[in-house]
């Protein structure tokens, strides 16, 4: 039986679980989203240029969401609490306290150009505090401490499922999705609060992250359960990709006019579009062995790819002195800027990782690399 590891989940290929392999394409897609919503925003805050922009790139969260609870029903078969937990903590958590410490070294030694919200309160209390929230030492690892949350009632999910309920609240879930937005925690505003009050404005960022995204996870959790669906995704692009384009425009106008911006739909019919490509073509994807090859490639990386890529971000920002929101009256070479940023700075992460799993191979072969990387 050969094993194969997708985000911290243990595929197997044997008898009672098949490896997904437009599954696995999928997350190598959704990790090369997130890194471009991270380093290919241009224009100016709140102009109609920027607001496009985003649209197009930014919202890879949700894919990522709606991976993780399709593996997790589709493993779910394996469910035991105590062993799922003690795989999240090998495969998940210490990956994250790993590969945090980049991001914490910055936080104290460039508080200001790192924005360090927690600048003030003493180093011994801030690494607790920057571990807990994430969001300050690397702005993508919000993401660990709200995955957690649905790590811990895992056991509840799939009791509601046996039971035949959880799936019937998909559409009040998707309400609570539409009608509440993420809201993303200014640096300006924050440093204005006492350091208890800007630790429980990320933590009620991670609190309404987890309640915005229930829908994706269980949705998630749906179509593995139901993978039929997926070649209907398929049937139906057309009103699939219609979706989509009337939803983003929908969120474009409402943001350039009131401010109110919410990525996650537009992104739920590109999940399903994607998946409905990916599997139609799945054949034809695995017949191609170097396109396999190089999309398996990203795919193993993606969860290191996660954990890292905002470090090189910053890196590359401050090495050429730019913001992280490119501004440009040339379109062209606006679009240019950004998309070198983005190869660059995928291409060092990958490298980085790459070595660091090759050193630790070196030192002992039987080492799990996963623990330090995710890799």
């Amino acid at each position: 039986m050969v094993k194969i590891t997708v985000m911290g989940e243990i595929m197997e290929t044997g008898k009672k679980k098949q490896f997904l392999n437009y599954i696995n394409v999928f997350r190598g897609l959704a990790i090369l989203l997130i890194i471009m919503g991270h380093t290919m925003q241009f224009g100016a805050n709140a102009s109609l240029p920027h607001i496009i922009n985003t649209e197009i790139v930014c919202g890879g969260t949700a894919l990522f969401i709606f991976i993780s609870g399709f593996l997790f029903q589709h493993l779910s078969y394996k469910f035991e609490y105590k062993n799922y937990m003690k795989k999240k903590w090998t495969n998940v958590i210490m990956p994250y306290l790993i590969t945090s410490i980049p991001g914490l070294i910055f936080c104290f030694t460039m508080p200001i150009a790192y924005k360090n919200t927690f600048y003030d309160i003493p180093l011994l209390l801030q690494i607790p505090m920057h571990l807990a929230v994430g969001r300050v030492h690397n702005i993508p690892a919000w993401f660990i401490p709200m995955i957690v949350i649905f790590f811990i009632f895992s056991w509840l999910l799939l009791k509601l499922e046996k039971k035949g309920i959880l799936y019937k609240l998909l559409p009040l879930l998707f309400l609570v999705t539409i009608f509440l937005p993420r809201i993303s925690p200014e640096y300006s505003d924050l440093i204005n609060l006492s350091y208890p009050g800007r630790y429980l404005a990320y933590v009620n960022y991670i609190l309404m992250g987890f309640v915005h995204f229930l829908s994706l996870y269980i949705f998630g959790m749906f179509c593995s359960a139901n993978k039929s669906i997926i070649d209907k995704f398929y049937d139906k692009r057309f009103l699939l990709w219609v979706g989509m384009l009337i939803t983003s425009g929908l969120n474009i106008y409402l943001t350039y006019k009131f401010n109110w911006c919410n990525y996650t739909i537009s992104k739920t019919f590109l999940t399903m579009l994607l998946l409905g490509y990916l599997k139609h073509y799945d054949e034809f994807i695995l017949s191609h062995n170097k396109t396999n090859k190089t999309l398996d490639f990203i795919a193993k990386y993606s969860f290191g790819l996660f954990f890292i890529h905002w470090y090189w971000f910053f890196i590359y920002n401050k090495v050429f002195n730019i913001s992280g929101v490119i501004i440009s009256e040339n379109i062209a070479c606006i679009i240019f800027c950004v998309a070198i940023r983005f190869v660059v700075v995928a291409a060092l992460s990958t490298l980085t990782l790459f070595v660091i799993k090759s050193l630790l191979l070196k030192i002992n072969k039987n080492i799990n690399t996963r623990m330090f990387t995710g890799v």
